[in-house]
């Protein structure tokens, strides 16, 4: 199995649910939840990293590691930079963005970005996608997308409808035409360490500020992105109150 560290990112601030990387997850705040996910995805560290001390306190009280980091980076991104720093990672090291929302994440999709980073020595960057099946979706600016070229490397990311179905589209929007190849993004992240350190040094892009990915300043600045493909869909995350509820019913069910 290729060696990698899962870093964590949780702040304690969200725009559209209060304090929900502590939210309660049968039993345990969502957090908590996540780095378990982790733990068993065999990363070499599972590690926290967030500006709140309570945060900190509690991660630790489960017997996970947590970092305190500064309260004004503008990413996640930017706080996995010093993280990776705190830690004393060496530039050729992978780091796994598992995000603190994601409490159901697979195990095996963690480890499945940072062997494919390991693979794909031209690419910077590891995320993940699977083919979509439902029109909504694909309709919907909430899901991205991302275009893929013939070795599954990211041509773009879009919260538009790519590719779009010029000829089937014309005539019907309600299904998806066979074999339209396209593809949700999971947001998931696999980076070099050397990729940390320099991304809080690179110039925002035009591209990132009008679709409000990230993800786009990579491209932007000529870096490459592996995509693992895989056939299972992406666990539901967490961004709402019904998402919580959804998540809390799934676990539930599940364990």
């Amino acid at each position: 199995m290729t060696p990698f560290v899962a870093l964590i990112p949780a702040r304690r601030a969200s725009s559209r649910l209060a304090n929900k990387v502590l939210a309660d997850i049968g039993g345990k705040p969502m957090v908590v939840r996540v780095a378990e996910r982790a733990r068993a995805s065999g990363a070499l560290q599972v590690v926290v990293a967030t500006d709140d001390d309570e945060i900190k306190s509690i991660v630790e009280s489960h017997g996970h590691r947590a970092l305190l980091t500064r309260a004004d980076h503008v990413s996640g991104t930017d706080r996995l930079a010093e993280a990776a720093q705190l830690l004393g990672l060496a530039d050729d090291a992978i780091v796994v963005n598992v995000q603190g929302d994601e409490p159901l994440i697979a195990p095996d999709l963690i480890a499945a970005v940072a062997t494919l980073l390991d693979r794909r020595q031209d690419c910077e960057i590891a995320t993940a996608s699977h083919l979509l099946a439902d029109a909504h979706d694909l309709f919907n600016p909430n899901v991205v997308k991302v275009a893929l070229d013939a070795r599954d490397t990211a041509l773009y990311f879009s919260r538009a409808t790519i590719p779009w179905a010029r000829d089937a589209f014309a005539r019907d929007r309600s299904m998806l035409p066979p074999g339209l190849p396209v593809h949700r993004h999971i947001g998931i992240y696999a980076y070099r360490v050397r990729f940390l350190r320099r991304f809080p040094h690179l110039e925002p892009a035009p591209l990132e500020r009008f679709e409000a990915l990230e993800q786009l300043r990579a491209l932007w600045h000529g870096m490459r992105i592996a995509v693992h493909v895989t056939s299972a869909t992406a666990a539901p995350g967490v961004d709402t109150a019904a998402d919580l509820e959804l998540v809390r019913t799934l676990f539930a069910h599940n364990g």
